[in-house]
């Protein structure tokens, strides 16, 4: 389901009828938008707006500000590289620049065959075990190029059904 469509659209003003209510609606209603879709669509800032009677440059704004809201829809796989301090000092940097390397893709971006994107977070609770990435919801810890590149070559394997 895309987010221009009817269905789309229906769900989205769905999520600000049952959250516009709440203090502090805009968040709340954010959060379920990306929730539910996996990114916020640009087509839902107007219906915000007027939901909660501010400007949509308001809205926006607060989309902006927040790094863990998305404004495009990600590849099938969110890449998320710690860069903790705890990671930093087991290497993170290296690693993070040769998984953009790998993947041909910087922060904030999605790769050409839409599978991964690569987000940056500030601490995985994985210290122990630096650095470490998740993807989806599994952390993955003192990983190093070798191992990232079989957690990859595992996600792209899938059984093909032949008829």
């Amino acid at each position: 389901m895309t987010a221009t469509n009817e269905q789309g659209l229906q769900k989205i003003a769905t999520i600000i009828e049952q959250n516009q209510t709440l203090p502090g609606a805009m968040l709340p209603i954010l959060h379920a938008i990306q929730n539910d879709l996996s990114f916020i669509p640009s087509n839902a800032l107007p219906l915000i707006a007027k939901a909660l009677n501010v400007s949509k440059a308001e809205v926006h704004g607060v989309i902006s500000f927040y790094h863990h809201f998305r404004t495009e829809e990600p590849g099938a796989h969110v890449i998320e590289i710690c860069r903790g301090e705890s990671c930093q000092a087991m290497g993170s940097r290296t690693l993070e620049e040769n998984i953009k390397q790998s993947l041909s893709i910087d922060y904030h971006q999605t790769s050409k065959d839409r599978q991964f994107t690569l987000e940056p977070v500030y601490c995985l609770g994985n210290c122990a075990c630096s650095p470490a990435i998740r993807i989806g919801d599994d952390i993955h810890g003192e990983l190093d190029l070798q191992k990232f590149e079989q957690i990859i070559k595992s996600i792209n394997t899938y059984s093909l059904e032949l008829k």
